[in-house]
C-alpha cells in the first residue's frame, strides 16, 4: 500500500513542481510586492510596507473605469454568450445528418487569430472620411443615423467590444454544448414523449438538468476568461485603452508595468490581487449556486 502512494507522488511530482513554480510561488511573490511602498525594479528595493499600494489603486479613476469597463463586459457577454450557445446547440442537434458539418463551420472563429479578427470588426464597424462603415450602412437601412463606434460615445464603443467578445467565444460553447446534448440518453426523451409531455416541459426538465455540470463549467469559464480580457479591447481600439476610456483590469495591470505610465510593479501588483479576490469571490458564489442547480 505504501509503495501505490508512493508511487502515486512520483506521478504527481512534475505537475507538482510545474504549478508551484508557475503558479504559487509567482501568486506569492505579487501579492508581497503589493504591500511594498515604492518598490523600485532595477534596484529591488522600496521605502516601506503596507496598504498604500491598494489606496492608490482603488482611487485611480483609470483603474475605475477599467473596473467599469470589466464588469459590464462580464455580466452582459457571458449569459448572452452562453444563451445563445444554447439556442444554436439545440437547433444542431435537430439537424443530425449535418451536425458535424454545422459544428465546424460554427467553430472557424474561434480558432481564427484574435486580432484578425478584431481588424475585420474594426473595419465593419469604424467611421471614416470615407465611409460611415458597413455597421452604419445596415442602420441607415432602418432610418437610423450614423454611429461612431470606434471613437465615438462609451455606449456604442461597448457595444462592439460586447459583441466582439460573443463573437469570438461563443463557438466554443457551441462545440461543448453540442457535444453534451448529444449525449444525452434518448431513453428520456422516448418515455417523455410517451407521456405527452411538451417539447419546452422536456427542455426544461429533461435536457436542462442533464446537460447542466456543462453549462456550470462554461459559465464559470467564461466568468473567469471576460475578467481577463484586453486581447480584445486592443484588437479593436488599439494600445491606449486609457485615452479610449476601454481599458479592463488586465490592461490596467500591464499599463503599470510596461505601458505609457509602467514601472510601477506594485501597483501592478495590488491591481493583480483586487483581480484575484474578485474573480475568486465570483467562482465561489456559483459553486454555491450550483449545488442546487447543478445535477452530477
Amino acid at each position: 500500500m505504501e509503495d501505490k502512494k508512493a508511487k502515486g507522488w512520483l506521478y504527481l511530482l512534475p505537475a507538482i513542481l510545474f504549478l508551484s513554480a508557475f503558479m504559487v510561488y509567482p501568486l506569492i511573490d505579487v501579492f508581497i510586492y503589493s504591500f511594498e511602498e515604492g518598490f523600485h525594479s532595477a534596484s529591488q528595493t522600496y521605502f516601506g510596507t503596507g496598504l498604500y499600494n491598494y489606496s492608490y489603486v482603488l482611487h485611480d479613476p483609470y483603474f475605475l473605469q477599467a473596473l467599469q469597463n470589466t464588469f459590464l463586459l462580464v455580466f452582459i457577454t457571458v449569459p448572452l454568450s452562453t444563451g445563445i450557445a444554447l439556442l444554436i446547440s439545440v437547433g444542431l442537434n435537430s439537424i443530425k445528418p449535418l451536425r458535424k458539418l454545422l459544428q465546424t463551420v460554427y467553430f472557424l472563429p474561434y480558432v481564427t487569430n484574435t486580432l484578425a479578427v478584431g481588424l475585420v470588426f474594426m473595419i465593419l464597424f469604424r467611421k471614416t472620411p470615407y465611409t460611415d462603415g458597413f455597421a452604419n450602412l445596415v442602420i441607415s437601412w432602418f432610418g437610423g443615423g450614423s454611429v461612431d463606434f470606434i471613437d465615438g460615445p462609451y455606449w456604442a464603443k461597448m457595444f462592439v467590444l460586447c459583441f466582439y467578445t460573443i463573437w469570438v467565444v461563443m463557438p466554443f460553447k457551441i462545440l461543448i454544448l453540442t457535444t453534451a446534448l448529444a449525449s444525452v440518453n434518448e431513453t428520456y426523451y422516448n418515455a417523455a414523449r410517451v407521456d405527452g409531455t411538451s417539447r419546452m416541459r422536456i427542455f426544461t426538465k429533461i435536457t436542462l438538468p442533464m446537460i447542466s455540470p456543462t453549462m456550470f463549467y462554461l459559465i464559470i469559464t467564461g466568468f473567469i476568461g471576460a475578467f481577463k480580457a484586453y486581447s480584445d479591447a486592443v484588437a479593436l481600439f488599439g494600445t491606449d485603452l486609457n485615452a479610449a476610456g476601454m481599458n479592463t483590469i488586465v490592461g490596467y495591470v500591464y499599463d503599470m508595468l510596461y505601458g505609457n505610465s509602467g514601472g510601477y510593479p506594485s501597483y501592478a501588483s495590488a491591481a493583480a490581487i483586487i483581480l484575484f479576490a474578485i474573480v475568486l469571490t465570483i467562482t465561489c458564489i456559483n459553486l454555491l449556486v450550483s449545488r442546487k442547480h447543478v445535477h452530477y
